[in-house]
């Protein structure tokens, strides 16, 4: 994997946020207008995964990157656990909950090697290589 100055350029941080609009755009559908509660939770959630892996690449160190991953990680489930509610609720239907399922699976296997990449990797990142120039250049 070459070197991404970017959280942008990642593509798990792509996925995610794909992932949130696809969120919002199902809350969006008129069903949850009354629940308030469940669409603050639900975009929170959303939100936190992306957020996360923005923060912990932001960190520039492999061990807080992982550490926020994990943080997106388990808002990811938190997510899927709001989207049984919506679901139960007749907010949305199974096959919408599919769909946002199939996403999640995508999402988790994405972070997860993520993850074990960033544990087996030698550069262990920018704050222990002593190479802030770049963020002087900036």
């Amino acid at each position: 994997m070459g070197t991404v100055w970017d959280f942008e350029n990642l593509e798990i941080w792509q996925i995610s946020r794909k992932f949130v609009n696809d969120i919002y755009n199902i809350i969006d559908n008129g069903f949850f207008k009354k629940d308030i509660a469940l669409i603050v939770q639900l975009k929170r959630a959303a939100i936190s995964i992306m957020s996360n892996i923005a923060e912990g690449f932001m960190r520039y160190g492999n061990k807080e990157f992982i550490q926020f991953l994990f943080i997106a990680r388990g808002s990811i489930g938190e997510v899927k656990s709001h989207l049984y509610i919506a679901m139960d609720r007749n907010y949305i239907n199974r096959e919408q909950f599919n769909i946002c399922e199939r996403s999640i699976k995508e999402l988790l296997n994405k972070v997860d090697a993520f993850i074990k990449y960033l544990i087996s990797a030698d550069y262990k990142g920018i704050k222990y290589k002593k190479q802030l120039e770049h963020i002087k250049k900036t």
